[in-house]
Parts: structure tokens; C-alpha cells; sequence
């Protein structure tokens, strides 16, 4: 079951590269939605993607829930 999880967990790691690498348009939206947080100075940058990292986690939790439920 291990070895099968770390199969999985890899492939899925290879398909966001790829959809990183030739189609960025799919994931432009990351940290851009309302309520995610940008505070810039001259010389300091802080960014905190709340929204983004909420439906991230909403959308792993279907997925894991579908996969996994026994």
C-alpha cells in the first residue's frame, strides 16, 4: 500500500510540473483571488494565500475522500 501511495503522490508531483511548465494559464489564478494577502515596502515582500490555500485544501479533501473512502 506504501509503494503504491509514493507511485501515486509522484505521478500526480509530474502532472502539476507539467501543467507548471507548458500551460502556467492553468494556474495562474494561485494567489490572486480575493482575500489572499500582499504587503510590499521597499524592501520587504510578505505574501499569505488564504483563499487560494482554502480551496486547494477543499478541492484535496474531495479527491481524497472519493479515492480513499472505505
Amino acid at each position: 500500500m506504501t509503494g503504491k501511495m509514493i507511485m501515486l503522490v509522484g505521478i500526480v508531483l509530474v502532472l502539476i510540473g507539467l501543467a507548471v511548465s507548458y500551460a502556467p494559464w492553468l494556474v495562474n489564478w494561485f494567489g490572486k483571488l480575493p482575500g489572499d494577502i500582499r504587503i510590499q515596502n521597499e524592501k520587504s515582500f510578505v505574501f499569505i494565500p488564504i483563499v487560494s490555500m482554502l480551496i486547494v485544501s477543499v478541492i484535496l479533501t474531495l479527491i481524497i475522500n472519493l479515492f480513499f473512502r472505505k
